[in-house]
Formats: structure tokens, sequence, C-alpha cells
């Protein structure tokens, strides 16, 4: 039965001599996979360009009861993309959010206000004209409201620290559990109240930004298991001073 769906591509892998997997975050249906075959011709050519990591994409699906792969009938872009893929900083953040997004997404139902989400990203990634650096950052801790993990806030205080386990704040460090020194529990306070809007005025040097990129991503893993090494962090953290 063929379905119609919006869809954000995530990954392409290859599978054999005749046929790539593509992965895509759909509205409907959540995370699925694609049988895609290989070709050089114009049409496969024009295929794969639409089939680009954070590609926004119309697409009708041939669902298969039973069956883990399911196969592609049309293919439409239903936003334009092109300084993602020109911009060599955009293009390192949107293969960073396509990498982790791979892992963390893996759910085979629909979740409108997570899709929504992840899609009006992406828009915004690609008008930005310039002062992206915090992008990756804001991106990542807003992310946590929709699969579950979101820091609590209101229960910060001056000079607590920060439970990694349990995403509270607290007087003092919990016996057995990962904790964030009351200077970096502070810093993930302030987070919560950067936004796409107001993220410029946000003024971190490259030592800081990696950092909490890294505590971001060490909570992230903390809370889901299929989170392992991600190739992508490093790449980003050489483009911003």
């Amino acid at each position: 039965m063929y379905e119609k769906l919006r869809g954000i591509v995530l990954n392409t892998i290859r599978y054999s001599d005749k046929h790539n997997i593509v992965h895509i975050y759909t509205d409907g249906r959540g995370l699925m996979s694609f049988a895609v075959p290989l070709g050089k011709t114009q049409a496969a050519r024009m295929r794969n360009a639409l089939l680009m990591p954070l590609s926004l994409i119309d697409l009708e699906a041939n669902v298969h009861s039973g069956r883990d792969l399911a196969s592609l009938r049309e293919l439409r872009r239903n936003y334009p993309l092109t300084t993602l893929y020109s911009d060599p900083v955009k293009n390192a953040i949107a293969l960073f959010i396509s990498e982790l997004l791979t892992h963390v997404i893996q759910e085979p139902e629909g979740n409108e206000p997570l899709f929504r989400y992840i899609e009006q990203s992406v828009q915004l990634l690609e008008q930005m004209p310039d002062h992206i650096a915090n992008f990756h950052i804001c991106f990542l801790y807003h992310l946590g409201a929709h699969l579950g993990i979101q820091p609590n806030v209101e229960s910060y205080r001056q000079g607590y620290w920060f439970d990694m386990i349990d995403g509270v704040f607290v007087p003092s460090a919990v016996r057995g559990h990962m904790h964030l020194k009351p200077d970096e529990a502070q810093v993930i306070h302030l987070l919560s109240r950067m936004t796409f809007s107001n993220m410029v005025v946000f003024r971190f040097n490259r030592e800081e930004r990696n950092r909490m990129l890294d505590l971001i991503i060490s909570y992230y893993r903390l809370h889901n298991a299929a989170l392992g090494t991600l190739r992508s962090p490093d790449i980003l953290k050489q483009l911003f001073v």
C-alpha cells in the first residue's frame, strides 16, 4: 500500500552492489528504511541529490507489512536547501545533526512535535546568513525536550550541582551518580534560556563551547544507550573561535 509522507533524510549506507539503504524520519511513521537502487543515470543522480543528509522531502512509500525495508515510488523536494550544502560551516553542523539523529531516533511510529522541531530547525539553519556558532548547542539542548530528557531547570538554585542521571539540580552530590560541579551546572541552567532567536547574544569562546558540546553529548549518552561514538563533533570543534 502506498502512503504519502513528509520526510527528513538521516543517512545513506551502502547495502549491496545494487542498492543503498536510506534512513528517513517521517511525519506519519517515524523512522523508516528504504532500499534505493544504485545507478549512473541522470534520474539516479537526481534522486541521490534529494537524499542528502537533512534533505526535506515529500515521498510516496510502499509500506509492506512485516518487512523491514520499504520502497519509494515518488520523491520530491519540499524545501530547497542550498547554503546547507554549499557553506562548509553549515554543512558540518548538518552532518553532526544527521549523525546524532541517526543514533537517537529509533521509533517506528510518528511523533509530529519531534518531526516539526527538526524540520523547522533545518529550515532556520538554511535561512540564517551568519552568527550560527551556537546553533548546534541550542538544537541539542531543546531536542532533549522532545526525547524526554530535558533537564528540570525549576530545581536550579545558585550553587547547586547538576545530577546527570536524574536530570535535576541538587544541593550536594549524590553518591553513585555523575554530577556537574556548580560552575558547570550554572551553564546548563543558562542554556535553558537560549533560543534560535537570541543565541547570538550568548558569547562563548571555542574552549567553552566545545566543553558544552562534550557535556551535552555525555548527558545524551547516559540517557540513550544507542548513542555510541560520534565522528562529526571533532570537525565542529575546529570551526568556531
